[in-house]
């Protein structure tokens, strides 16, 4: 147990994040694109989202809860090294969650204000979020070129949020909303493919113990069906969005689940990347772990949550499936 306990852990820690890039990112793109709509289409887009963006943000939270439990050592060091980008992400978060609940309770006067807030806050978490990652995927360092990868990530990161959630809005929304969506999706998708093809160029070139993960044999040839999985869901959302009779016939959906597996492969070629370091080139799971009775104890706890959080999330899709509904805040 004493090999496999922090394994467990780590799993269950990049499972939590995953799922919440992938569900709480097409929320913050919906926020990044409140701008772009009307003041009719801003009360339409908050609907499709309404009812799950609570339930999205737990998975951030059991996330960095485990890293904090599990592998005490590594949060203090992530944390210390993040500490202003994590400060402006829940900065971003918290203003998020105000301005969801104010922006219907006040005057139409304010209202625009709570949206631009709203916006900010989304803009501000997203971009927090790529400094994090592109600064972790760099080891912690400062150097120029740590620093240059943070801020090329910063920038992709939300162009990947905002074509996740036009693809929410393609299952949520009909009308001028899934239109515009398919408009907002054409322009985002390019900036954003030409941004993680350059990334996935940098990365290896900037980090030597990354190149040399994905560039001897045969792990190379082994490691194909990622980049090329990449390539096809990427090429497939693409085709999708050129094609106007594809979208009326209602298979908007389809770009969606092509950016649900692009993310699942770049979480997998990170992961393959970094193992078993938790922190790159400074700390590995087993020497960040905290000992064998905190992770036994803390595993019951964890087995209990995990999947009370996975059984509601369920219920919550499931109950709000299909097109979306006038929000009510009564």
């Amino acid at each position: 147990m004493e090999y496999w306990l922090p394994l467990i852990f780590v799993s269950l820690m990049g499972l939590a994040l995953l799922l919440y890039i992938i569900l709480d990112g097409y929320d913050l793109g919906i926020g990044i694109l409140l701008p772009l709509a009307t003041d009719d289409e801003k009360d339409r887009m908050i609907e499709t989202i309404g009812p799950f963006w609570d339930a999205n943000e737990t998975w951030i939270v059991l996330g960095i809860g485990i890293l904090l439990i599990a592998f005490p050592s590594a949060h203090g060091m992530i944390l210390t090294h993040l500490y202003i980008p994590v400060t402006l992400m829940l900065f971003g978060l918290i203003l998020r969650g105000v301005a969801f609940d104010f922006r219907v309770k006040v005057t139409a006067e304010y209202k625009r204000l709570w949206n631009n807030l709203f916006f900010i806050g989304s803009l501000l978490a997203a971009m927090a979020q790529g400094w994090m990652l592109g600064t972790y995927v760099m080891g912690l360092e400062s150097s120029f070129t740590s620093i240059a990868f943070s801020i090329a990530i910063s920038f992709s990161l939300p162009a990947f949020y905002v074509v996740l959630g036009c693809g929410w809005l393609f299952i949520k929304s009909s009308g001028e909303i899934y239109t515009k969506a398919a408009k907002w999706a054409r322009t985002a998708i390019l900036p954003m493919g030409i941004g993680l093809f350059l990334i996935s160029i940098a990365t290896p070139i900037a980090s030597s113990t990354i190149a040399a993960k994905w560039f001897t044999l045969p792990a190379a040839i082994g490691l194909l069906p990622i980049p090329l999985m990449t390539g096809v869901a990427y090429i497939t959302a693409l085709w999708v969005l050129s094609k106007e009779e594809i979208l009326r016939a209602g298979y908007g959906w389809i770009v969606f689940v092509c950016m649900v597996v692009m993310c699942l492969m770049m979480a997998l070629g990170l992961a393959y990347s970094i193992f078993p370091d938790i922190v790159i080139g400074k700390l590995d799971i087993w020497e960040s772990a905290a000992s064998t009775a905190s992770l036994e104890f803390a595993l019951i706890g964890t087995a209990i949550a995990v999947p009370m959080i996975l059984i509601y999330t369920a219920f919550i899709y499931k109950i709000f499936y299909g097109k979306s509904r006038p929000l009510s805040y009564e």
